[in-house]
């Protein structure tokens, strides 16, 4: 099956990582939500992309946009972090002139874990967590098991184990999930950064190609296929060839426009992560792909 999954729910339509825009991605119809991972300092999985909070998407609870030291989420408790909206991005900023037409919603929080499960559970999406660990800035969040080991048992807490697949660059976490829980799906994220920093991302010295270093990571899996997830703009037809004899599903990331799409599909992608999955929609339609049901 191609599968689509939105990219921080939809971040081209709506703001990214918000339950309305993983509610509203969930209506237009994909297979899983990306989202991304952190952990408070009272340990709650929170669904924000980075380390600290980002000030082209971040006002305080004065409706001021942050400016200065940026606060760190894992300083931060679950309420403290509550204060902040992230409901529209900052006129004139990346995330605008990137995004023209994503939808404002004043007031939206940074979302739990937890309730994200809640609020898609009718939806029937899969649930494609993102461990936000950084292995050149360790002191910023939990270690990768810990992190890894909260966003399971808080998946097994809302009855949704069966929704949850886990992603990260750094492999160490993944290593953890293979070892500890080894039913939950796993993907392997990489780009030319952290490829070239085999050792410090993959705890593993570069040499061999990047399909068969995840392959090796991915060992035998049981019950579910191994998911390697490239940057698709450096991403070669030769190398999907490659992952698929070594039995792996090539789902490459954040593919936004429809010519890419189109080609990727042409090439035998397993699926693509998007931005946009209304465009990824249309252009599964065009190619003859079975499109997921809306949520």
């Amino acid at each position: 099956m191609f599968e689509l999954q939105g990219h921080r729910g939809a971040r081209g339509l709506f703001p990214e990582n918000t339950l309305a825009g993983f509610v509203g991605t969930a209506a237009l119809g994909v297979h899983a939500l990306e989202l991304d991972i952190a952990v408070t300092r009272d340990d709650v999985p929170v669904v924000v992309h980075d380390a600290c909070l980002d000030p082209d998407l971040t006002r305080d609870a004065s409706g001021a946009w942050l400016a200065g030291a940026l606060p760190v989420v894992a300083r931060l408790t679950r309420s403290e972090l509550f204060q902040f909206d992230i409901g529209r991005a900052r006129p004139a900023g990346a995330t605008a002139r990137d995004f023209p037409l994503q939808a404002p919603v004043d007031g939206a929080r940074v979302p739990t874990l937890a309730e994200v499960f809640a609020a898609t559970a009718g939806s029937g999406v899969r649930i494609d967590a993102e461990l936000k660990t950084d292995p050149r800035t360790p002191g910023l969040t939990v270690s990768p098991a810990r992190m890894a080991e909260l966003v399971v048992a808080t998946a097994r807490a809302c009855g949704a184990l069966g929704r949850l697949s886990v992603r990260s660059f750094d492999w160490r976490g993944l290593a953890w999930l293979r070892r500890t829980c080894p039913n939950v799906p796993l993907c392997w994220l990489t780009d030319a950064e952290t490829e070239a920093a085999a050792s410090l991302w993959w705890d593993r010295p570069a040499g061999a190609s990047t399909p068969r270093a995840v392959a090796a990571a991915a060992g035998a899996a049981a019950g579910w296929a191994p998911v390697w997830a490239p940057d698709h703009a450096g991403l070669r037809e030769a190398q999907i060839a490659e992952a698929h004899a070594l039995g792996l599903r090539v789902v490459p990331w954040t593919v936004n426009d429809q010519a890419d799409m189109a080609r990727l599909i042409g090439w035998g992608v397993d699926g693509m992560c998007s931005d946009r999955p209304d465009l990824a929609r249309a252009a599964m339609a065009a190619c003859g792909l079975v499109l997921p049901p809306p949520g």
